[in-house]
């Protein structure tokens, strides 16, 4: 079975391929819209459902597999900053405090008539930044394409105090609890790489 990762990220695909399993990339080309009225758990859930269905519409026989972060604090969900401004003001209103970054993923056979679609949580506290520090953050310019406008893996590291949960959740792929899923609906196991119906033992 094809697998693709319906991702443009460069993190997911990084996380993916730590594993056995082999993948190919095509990026959906949905709008990442946020709805008034849903929770961050349905809109992150429903955005991965939205960006796998986009790929595997045109993939019917492989598996598709999609995903969405976003940061929460205080019941407001943070997207991507759209400027260095609001990467700022989103690293303030983290400084000092306690947030949740939700990711939610969907996998998808079309042909198969399958698919799953769950979301994981994990806990962020962040040190107490000071103007300077948020600000030589900024500069890094390694903000704009993440969620909550920091990358745990990277610079991002240096403003957290310590973490609750999946790390890899937090990096934008739950690899465990995808393992988990793709074992349990679909054979696939990442350790052995393949459709564990295809084996031979």
């Amino acid at each position: 079975m094809d697998i693709i990762l319906a991702s443009k990220s460069p993190r997911r695909r990084e996380i993916l391929g730590n594993t056995k399993v082999r993948f190919s990339v095509k990026e959906s080309q949905i709008d990442e819209i946020i709805k008034a009225n849903e929770s961050p758990k349905e809109t992150v859930m429903r955005l991965a459902y939205e960006k796998a269905l986009d790929v595997a519409s045109s993939n019917n026989d492989s598996l598709v597999i999609g995903a969405d972060t976003i940061v929460v604090i205080n019941e407001q969900i943070l997207g991507k900053p759209r400027n260095e401004e609001e990467a700022y003001n989103m690293i303030k209103l983290l400084s000092g405090k306690t947030h949740y970054v939700i990711t939610g993923f969907a996998l998808i056979n079309l042909s198969l008539n399958k698919k799953v679609i769950d979301c994981e949580v994990s806990q962020v506290t962040f040190k107490e930044l000071s103007e300077e520090c948020i600000k030589d953050y900024i500069n890094t310019k390694e903000s704009l394409d993440k969620a909550g406008a920091y990358g745990i893996q990277g610079y991002g590291g240096l403003l957290v105090k310590n973490i609750q949960g999946d790390y890899f959740n937090i990096v934008g792929l739950p690899i465990s609890k995808i393992s988990d899923c793709l074992k349990d609906y679909f054979k696939i196991n990442l350790f052995t790489e393949g459709d564990l119906s295809e084996k031979v033992f």
